[in-house]
């Protein structure tokens, strides 16, 4: 499988894009080419030290290739290196973002909202815990609550914001427990509920009507982590209740995450940050002595911020980060041209099919006597975990760790992830009310459109591994 299925793609466009500029003296070519191609021909080398994360058969961690529209946008984009920070490092990249956020936020059912991209969901939770913090104003010591599930670097980032943090027990299917969230506002001190749509361990939907509603009562702000399952907003009919409910109901949400290079089919890093209300642009709002002032969109001084639905702005003024790639916003914007974000379209197609070949895959082993599945059903979004059936959590870890490299032999990569034992508990035993250690699982992260053509392929192999001598 070529790595670029579309051969002289960019070539065209940079023809063009250099003819656009041809009024300019000309420059020199540079020099040394032949050592230039010397040394790229050593970074292919060292490159195939990577698993083939561009391949159907890589079904490990949440690595999806970029669109090849999307890899050659961005390289078209670094001929001029934009920097988005202002419009004067990026006009256009710049428009292009702010017309790609847009589509973001419609796909959440906001058309007044204050949003941008960012170099990762990482900075984009970041902004938006930083914004939580803002908005609790005087009040000291007001906390960030999250899931156990959820992602480890809410923690991080609380405490890199000086914010007190605390995490929520999850229950045997991954979510957040409401009883144990109402326990901690009781307490009165919650600035954010952070609920992760679509967990990185097992694909968990938070049970966002029910955070929303303790909302009513208790007063705090309300986060959707969508970094990772955001965009399974386009296909409500191939999820399950109470998953149609949590993502029908994210347009309440005080702001929303989501990683377009996920599912996406962008490259890294391209994260965006949505606030439901354009005001808070308040917070952000700083002064520069050079940034801004040739630019003509907004004043350098405007004490009002204002939405990217509603006009121009510049994208520095709303960003806790400074410079950032123009590149990455003009890959989003021509991606989401070709492939609009259409509950009907080509793009939401390739979700489904991810999903599709997550449920046909934990079909399977369900059926199969040498694996114990999650007591709670089949997986939520295109994410499947299965534990090894063994005497001991200690010697199913060490199956599952045979397996993984067994695979691994046969051209499969999986992954591991290690996961509380009682999840995988018969209801009737008792397990899954007490504490219990942890077991390492094997995992598949399914989120390739062509996985479900390659399941039957991926099945052959995975039996494979499994018929091959297991050392204990």
């Amino acid at each position: 499988m070529p790595l670029d299925p579309v051969p002289g793609l960019l070539s065209r466009a940079t023809e063009l894009l250099e003819a656009e500029f041809s009024a300019l003296p000309s420059l020199a070519p540079a020099a040394d080419t032949e050592r230039m191609a010397s040394v790229l021909e050593g970074v292919a080398h060292r490159l195939s030290d990577n698993y083939p994360y561009f391949h159907p058969l890589y079904a490990g961690q949440m690595l999806k290739p970029p669109h090849p529209l999307a890899r050659a946008a961005y390289a078209l984009a670094m001929k001029i290196n934009p920097n988005n920070h202002a419009r004067d490092g990026g006009r256009a990249s710049s428009e292009m973002e702010i017309e790609a956020v847009r589509e973001l936020a419609g796909m959440f059912g906001w058309s007044e909202y204050l949003g941008h991209l960012t170099s990762s969901g990482t900075l984009a939770n970041l902004e938006a815990l930083w914004v939580a913090g803002q908005a609790a104003g005087t009040r000291p010591g007001m906390r960030i609550l999250a899931s156990e599930q959820a992602h480890y670097t809410h923690h991080r980032i609380s405490a890199v914001l000086k914010l007190p943090f605390s995490q929520v027990p999850a229950d045997h299917r991954g979510r957040m427990r409401m009883d144990r969230l109402e326990a901690e506002l009781k307490k009165g001190d919650v600035a954010a509920v952070v609920c992760t749509l679509g967990t990185t361990a097992i694909g968990a939907v938070d049970p966002l009507p029910q955070i929303l509603a303790l909302r009513e009562r208790y007063g705090f702000r309300v986060h959707v982590d969508a970094a990772y399952g955001g965009y399974f907003k386009l296909i409500p009919d191939a999820l399950d209740e109470p998953a149609r409910s949590a993502y029908a109901a994210i347009a309440q949400a005080d702001s929303i995450v989501i990683d377009p290079h996920k599912h996406g089919l962008q490259p890294y890093g391209c994260g965006c940050v949505l606030f439901r209300d354009p005001a808070e642009g308040r917070f952000y709002k700083h002064d520069s002595p050079y940034t801004y002032f040739t630019s003509k969109q907004l004043p350098p001084h405007a004490n009002e911020p204002k939405s990217l639905a509603g006009g121009p702005v510049h994208l520095g003024e709303i960003s806790l980060e400074c410079s950032r790639a123009g590149a990455a916003a003009v890959a989003l914007w021509a991606t989401q041209q070709f492939l609009p974000l259409s509950p009907s379209g080509e793009f939401a197609r390739g979700l489904a099919q991810g999903r599709a070949a997550a449920l046909e895959l934990d079909r399977r082993l369900r059926a199969d006597a040498r694996v114990q599945p999650l007591v709670a059903g089949h997986p939520e979004l295109d994410i499947v975990v299965w534990k090894l059936q063994a005497e001991s959590p200690d010697q199913s870890s060490q199956r599952a760790r045979a397996i993984f490299d067994s695979c691994a032999a046969h051209d499969l990569h999986l992954a591991l992830v290690q996961l509380p034992e009682s999840w995988f508990a018969p209801a009737d035993t008792g397990q899954n009310q007490v504490e219990n250690t942890l077991v390492t699982c094997l995992r598949s992260v399914l989120m390739k459109p062509e996985h479900e053509a390659w399941l039957d392929r991926i099945w052959e192999r995975y039996m494979a591994a499994c018929a091959a001598p297991i050392g204990e």
